[in-house]
Parts: C-alpha cells; structure tokens; sequence
C-alpha cells in the first residue's frame, strides 16, 4: 500500500472565520486512507480547534508575538522540519508569508511542496504585500482560488499567465432537515446576520436599512450573530437609531446553521468578499439570501432565483429587498428551495475535498519527480 500523502494546511489564526471553517471542512474530508492532515496556526484558538482535534486532525499552535519574531520563526521551520510534510497548503497572508519563508530555509529535498490560495480580490493589500504575494505565488505548485472573480483579480495584480489560477469553491456540509421555513404564526419576520464584526462586512448599512424599514412600519426583526473589534461601535448604532427593540447582537455564536433554520433569511452586507460561507450554509438551510453585488457573491446569489442582490453601501436598496422578503413568504420559500438544491449539486464539502485532493496528489507526485523519489 503506498504510503498516505502527509498534508498540512497552515494558516495564521484560528479565528471564527469563513476561511477557518472550510480548512476545518477540509481536514476532516480529506480520505484518510490516501491523506494524513494536520493543521498549524499562529494565534485566535477557536472551538474549531477542538472540533478537528475531536476528529483525529493533529492541531499546533505556533505562538507568533509580533510582526517579526525569530522565536516562532525558528519552532516554525523546526516543526515543518520535523514533520516531513508532502504538501503544504497556506492560507491568509501571513500564513503564505511564513510559510513561504519556513519552507525555504529548509533543505531543498525537504521542502513540501507549495499551495498557496486566492480568497477575496485583496482590494486593501499595498504594492509591497501584492509583491510578497507573488514571490509566494511564484513558488507553488498551484494556486488556488475559491471564486473566479477573486481568481481572475490576483492573478491580473500578480501579472501572471492565463491559467496560472484553479478555482476550487468552497464546501458547505448539507443541513440534514433543512429547507421548511419557520412558522410565523403573526409575529415579525426574522433576518439573520452571521460574521465578523469588521469593517468588511458593513454592518452599519444593515442597520441603516432595519431603521428604514423601522420607519416604513415594515415588522422586521434581525439578528445579529458575531463578535469583533466592532461590536461597541455597532451596539451604539443600534441604540442611536433605537432599534434596540428590533436588533439583537448576539455575540459569536457555534449554532449558526440552527439560528438560520429559525429564521426567514440571511443578509451579507459586505463591502467585499471572497465565496462566502455564509451564502453557502444559508443556501444550504434553504434560506434565501440578500448580499451586496460584490466578488464571489455574485457567482452564487443569482437574483429572483436563489436570492436578491444590491448594490454595496445603499441602505435604501437594502431595506427594499428586506422588505420585499419580509412581505412574501412564497417568495421567500422558493428561493430558498432553489437554493439549497443548488447547493447540495455544486458546493458540498466532498466535491471540494475531491478536487483538492487531486491537486494535493498532483503536487506530491511532482515533488517526489523532483526529488527522484
């Protein structure tokens, strides 16, 4: 029997976040009998940590204290020294950084082969950090993306060839059960936002919209799951436009898929994204979704079909689509019924897995051709 390829999916935190859930997916799916997975980061544990561990997904922390630290640095090449890794799969930008670096200070037949990713167009990043993304870039033996837009972006920025980018989707695990709307015996109709509360992923234009409806006496109520450095910034909102009566910041919460089968819809708000997992596990749960009309979103809201669209920053398209909804429960059912069919035909977690997995063995093959083993 020949010998399971060693794989390690490095990143820098470990964070609730919509990257940490599909290396977590991605982990756990790889076929056990061809794959040996491991997961490294830097810093943020999350339950996700103890959700891999719990399935026999080896897990390290490589503390990482500053912008420089030889220290990690160092316990960073000795750990990759030491486990004699096939492939080495990084993630986020430090992650490629480091381990792009790691990498290179080991001997040349002890280097895993390189993958390093595409998961958002990166509108924020500086010359210097789309430079350091291409040297990265220019030493994998594949880059993957998880949307062709994101994709199509990087690959434009780093000035590389046509075809030098797979994309691969991201995985959503299917909803056993899901797809029955919520019985809304008379009460207000349930939004849901699930994520970061960071800058990307305007919320405060979600807010403006709930006032607008607020004000139109549209009976809407939202939910607010997650936490981060925003949070004191969106709860004063909330009480300067008094829609404490109507909006509850929930704080992070690890039963995001059962808070969407209790509610009618799910909004993403977003300045920019990658291939949201939200979509994906709302589509999933067969709820509709509202999303601005940015990156990877578009390849998955199709509007009138699996949701809505509008344009990013316009609370007054917002609040026209979330009243839209909250008017028309047929509408809302359908859409989410075309939507989970949707995404159990393209986006499961095995289809991801599998196409990985082809481009882990391809890459391994190719190391070991190097190498002349």
């Amino acid at each position: 029997m020949a010998a399971r390829i060693r794989v390690l999916l490095l990143t820098d935190e470990m964070e609730v976040g919509g990257t940490q859930r599909q290396i977590a997916y991605l982990a756990r799916a790889l076929d056990r009998s061809r794959f040996d997975p491991a997961v490294a980061f830097f810093r943020n544990r999350s339950f996700l940590v103890g959700e891999l561990e719990g399935a026999g997904v080896p897990v390290t922390e490589l503390p990482k204290r500053g912008r420089i630290d030889p220290r990690f640095l160092r316990s960073l090449v000795a750990f990759l020294r030491e486990g004699r890794f096939d492939v080495m799969h990084c993630f986020a930008f430090t992650g490629e950084l480091w381990g792009t670096v790691g990498r290179r200070l080991l001997a040349p037949a002890s280097r895993p082969a390189l993958v390093t990713s595409v998961r958002n167009k990166y509108d924020w990043y500086s010359g210097l950090q789309w430079r350091l993304k291409r040297w990265a870039s220019l030493q994998s033996c594949r880059i993957v993306a998880n949307s062709r837009v994101g994709g199509e972006h990087a690959r434009d920025m780093m000035s590389l060839p046509p075809g030098s980018v797979d994309v691969v989707y991201n995985g959503v695990a299917d909803a056993p059960g899901a797809g029955a709307p919520p019985a809304r015996p008379g009460g207000p109709v349930t939004a849901l936002f699930v994520g970061r509360l960071v800058e990307q992923k305007n919320v405060p234009v979600l807010l403006r919209a709930m006032a607008r409806l607020r004000d139109a006496g549209v009976p809407v109520r939202l939910r607010i799951a997650g936490d981060g450095p925003l949070r004191g910034t969106c709860a004063g909102q909330v009480a300067a436009l008094g829609l404490s009566g109507v909006v509850d910041l929930m704080g992070e919460r690890p039963d995001a898929r059962a808070l969407m089968a209790s509610s009618d819809f799910v909004v993403l708000p977003s300045l920019r994204e990658g291939l949201s997992n939200v979509i994906l596990e709302a589509m999933s749960a067969g709820r509709p979704v509202i999303a601005s009309a940015v990156g990877g979103s578009v390849e998955l809201v199709e509007p009138g079909a699996t949701g809505l669209l509008f344009p990013s920053g316009d609370d007054a398209a917002l609040a026209a689509a979330m009243g839209a909804l909250a008017a028309d429960a047929a509408l809302r059912e359908a859409l989410g019924a075309e939507g989970r069919r949707r995404a159990i035909e393209r986006f499961s977690v095995d289809a991801m897995a599998r196409s990985m997995e082809a481009i882990y063995t391809a890459c391994a093959q190719r190391r070991a051709a190097a190498s002349g083993a």
